[in-house]
Order: structure tokens, then C-alpha cells, then sequence
């Protein structure tokens, strides 16, 4: 029994190696991709703060969602996304709030 618990516990932890090697934030291109121009909108009012743009994985790579405004999310700070080395690629590191 005590092997078996084993086996099921391996099996899982090599799940979720393949699984996270799989992540979509991690999807490489071979060089950071500009971002498109395009004019920030005017705050819809007092307490907003911009959000920016982000790259998400598409079935082509990645494509551009623009910024857009949003409330504080209490105390927390906006952290934007960026571009991350990773071996001979580039990865999008998406923005998050802390």
C-alpha cells in the first residue's frame, strides 16, 4: 500500500512539472515584441490609475490587450508586465497586482 501512495505521489509531482513547463506565461519568441502606439483614454475620474497594456498567448505567440483604467484595489500597487530572458527567447511576465 505504502508503495502505491508512493507511485500516485510521483506520478503527480511529474504532472505538474509537465504542466508548468506548459504554462502560457512562459511561451518564448525569440525577441521582445514592440508595443503597438495607441493613445491612453482620459481618466473616467479622480482615484483611477492605468493599468498597461499586456501580451497574452495567443494560438500565434502572443497578442496586445491595451491598458485601461481601473480603481486601487485597496492598499495594493500595480506591478506592469515585462519581458523576461530565458535562454535564447523571450518570455512575458504578466502584470499583477502586490
Amino acid at each position: 500500500m505504502k508503495k502505491h501512495i508512493l507511485n500516485i505521489l510521483a506520478a503527480s509531482a511529474f504532472a505538474a512539472c509537465l504542466l508548468s513547463a506548459c504554462d502560457a506565461d512562459m511561451y518564448t519568441v525569440s525577441a521582445r515584441l514592440d508595443e503597438p502606439y495607441y493613445e491612453r483614454p482620459v481618466s473616467p475620474g479622480a482615484g483611477y490609475v492605468w493599468i498597461s497594456g499586456d501580451w497574452v498567448r495567443s494560438s500565434n505567440g502572443y497578442s496586445y490587450r491595451q491598458g485601461y483604467w481601473s480603481r486601487p484595489r485597496g492598499t495594493r500597487v500595480y506591478v506592469a508586465g515585462n519581458w523576461q530572458q530565458r535562454g535564447n527567447g523571450y518570455y512575458w511576465q504578466r502584470g499583477h497586482w502586490r
